[in-house]
């Protein structure tokens, strides 16, 4: 039990030296990250377009 409470203790501790981001920072990069994330979808439907279109000419 009292490595329990050790433990939340300094997990507490290692919370507070924490740097959070600021709202702006946060939206910037959740915007980044979905735009980054539509960008891969787009290139791997691509590929699998081209890829579909291959195998059904060879087939």
């Amino acid at each position: 039990m009292k490595g329990i409470i050790k433990f939340i203790k300094e997990a507490k501790e290692e919370i507070k030296k924490v740097t959070w981001p600021t709202k702006k920072e946060t939206f910037k990069y959740a915007v980044i990250v979905i735009t980054s994330s539509f960008a891969v979808a787009v290139f791997l439907g691509g590929v699998d377009i081209i890829v579909t279109s291959i195998l059904q000419r060879i087939m």
